[in-house]
């Protein structure tokens, strides 16, 4: 699929196709990632993605280091 490159202000951009956004679950106004890549002499753009549930993020992250933070703290030591 051939896409092209918009002037916006002093940036550039490129319109990304419906199916595309359907398919990411992206919409207007959500941020993306873009990074070159370097191999290919390319572009990535990604989805950023926000935890659901930042409080059942933060309830798991307490119970792992309860059960495994000494451990850690021991490999750290090493």
């Amino acid at each position: 699929m051939s896409q092209k490159v918009l002037q916006v202000g002093t940036s550039a951009a490129i319109t990304i196709p419906k199916d595309f956004l359907t398919a990411l679950q992206l919409k207007v106004g959500d941020q993306v990632t873009v990074k070159r890549d370097e191999k290919r002499g390319g572009i990535i753009v990604l989805p950023v993605r926000k935890v659901k549930d930042e409080k059942e993020f933060v309830v798991w992250t307490k119970e792992f280091l309860s059960e495994y933070g000494p451990a850690l703290k021991a490999l750290a030591k090493k």
